[in-house]
C-alpha cells in the first residue's frame, strides 16, 4: 500500500512541476530519506509532514517557482487522491514525529 502512496505522490509531483519522472521520484526519495522514512512503509500522516516541512526546501533547490505554494497544493491533491483511492492507513502523529526526531 505505501509503495502506491509513494507512486501517487511522485506522479503528482511530476505532473504539477517542471520535474521529469526521475527527478520527481528522486526528489521525493531524498525528502523521505531526510525524514528517516522509506517509500515502501510511508503512511499519509508521514507524507503530510514531508510535504509541509521538507518538500518546499527540496523544490526550491531545484528552482521550482513558488516552492512552498507548490508543495502545499501538491499535498492537498495527494490527500484527496489517497482518500479517494483508499490509500490512507492509520498512523498517529506521535509515530510520525518520533521517526522524524530520530527517537
Amino acid at each position: 500500500m505505501s509503495v502506491e502512496l509513494f507512486d501517487l505522490a511522485a506522479e503528482l509531483l511530476e505532473s504539477r512541476s517542471s520535474l521529469d519522472r526521475l527527478e520527481a521520484r528522486g526528489t521525493l526519495r531524498i525528502a523521505l530519506k531526510s525524514a528517516g522514512l522509506e517509500p515502501k512503509s510511508i503512511v499519509l500522516a508521514q507524507l503530510r509532514v514531508v510535504f509541509e516541512k521538507l518538500m518546499p526546501v527540496e523544490l526550491e533547490k531545484l528552482g521550482v517557482k513558488e516552492a512552498a505554494a507548490t508543495s502545499k497544493s501538491l499535498w492537498e491533491e495527494i490527500e484527496r487522491s489517497a482518500s479517494a483511492n483508499s490509500l490512507n492507513s492509520a498512523a498517529t502523529l506521535d509515530e510520525t514525529f518520533r521517526r522524524l526526531g530520530g527517537d
